[in-house]
């Protein structure tokens, strides 16, 4: 069975009150992992570190992030059986679980190559119904504009 505490500010803890819950096989019943049941507290500690961290990254340069989001990649595949066993709770097969590993470890990969990618697009518009000069004349100013149907 797994243990699993929240990951805040890239440490393992339990939850600010320390309860936790069991999450089971829907097929077999079986119990799958004790997870740690997070409070507000947690949610708040996990946003600061979040808010904390994020200057840091925004800091890198691209190809420091490009060489994190590859490790993170890595990693992430190398431990792909215990991201497999991890899905057990939800009793579908490991073949579905180990194709979803694979496919984040690429999306991952995917944005590690756009890092260093400087693009950009120009949307073409039309041009505006109506524009009016700032010294028009008065009267032309002062009107509303209104839409209406055939006046008799």
């Amino acid at each position: 069975m797994l243990d699993v505490q929240l990951l805040i500010g890239g440490r393992s803890c339990p939850a600010h009150d320390g309860r936790t819950f069991e999450r089971c096989n829907p097929v077999t019943g079986d119990v799958v992992s004790r997870v740690a049941a997070a409070t507000l507290e947690d949610a708040d500690a996990a946003v600061a570190a979040a808010q904390a961290a994020f200057p840091v990254w925004a800091a890198l340069a691209p190809g420091e992030r490009r060489d994190r989001l590859l490790k993170a990649a890595g990693q992430l595949q190398a431990r792909s059986g215990e991201f497999i066993a991890a899905a057990g709770e939800t009793g579908a097969m490991a073949n579905w679980y180990g194709f979803n590993v694979q496919l984040a470890a690429s999306m991952l990969r995917e944005a590690a190559s756009m890092t260093t990618q400087i693009t950009g697009e120009v949307i073409p518009s039309n041009v505006p119904g109506k524009i009016l000069p700032w010294r028009c004349a008065s009267p032309a100013a002062s009107c509303s504009v209104s839409l209406h149907g055939t006046l008799r």
